[in-house]
């Protein structure tokens, strides 16, 4: 059986990487809502190494506040809250092409900084 967390954080990285194909194919909606699968995942990704729970939109940033807290890097919530506009403009269709591509820019970025997450002992605790 696969560690959760690398099934998660693949999913994390190939999500982006379908995000970028489908807006360059000018289908924006997709885009965001793959954008937001990338930065949901790589949470679920590091919430599952702790032992934390993640398993609803709530919980998901209820994990984000506290690597935010943990680490004292307020873009892992501002980046997390940008996604969750992504994954909104799949229910509205709102965003245009260039506003979906900086937050898929914002994406990757908050990928990055949860990525070394995965590896760190701090925070385990339930």
């Amino acid at each position: 059986m696969q560690n959760p967390e690398l099934t998660y954080s693949h999913a994390s990285r190939e999500l982006l990487d379908q995000a970028g194909r489908e807006l360059a194919a000018g289908d924006v909606r997709q885009a965001t809502e793959k954008g937001w699968g990338a930065a949901a995942q790589m949470v679920k990704a590091v919430a599952s190494r702790r032992g934390w729970q993640h398993n609803s939109h709530s919980l998901l940033y209820d994990v984000v506040l506290r690597l935010t807290r943990e680490t004292g890097d307020d873009d892992i919530f501002t980046f997390f809250h940008m996604a969750g506009n992504l994954h909104t403009n799949f229910y509205e269709n709102w965003l245009t092409g260039e506003v979906a591509g900086a937050g898929l820019r914002y994406v990757g970025q908050f990928l990055d900084k949860l990525e070394p997450l995965l590896e760190a002992g701090e925070g385990s605790e339930e």
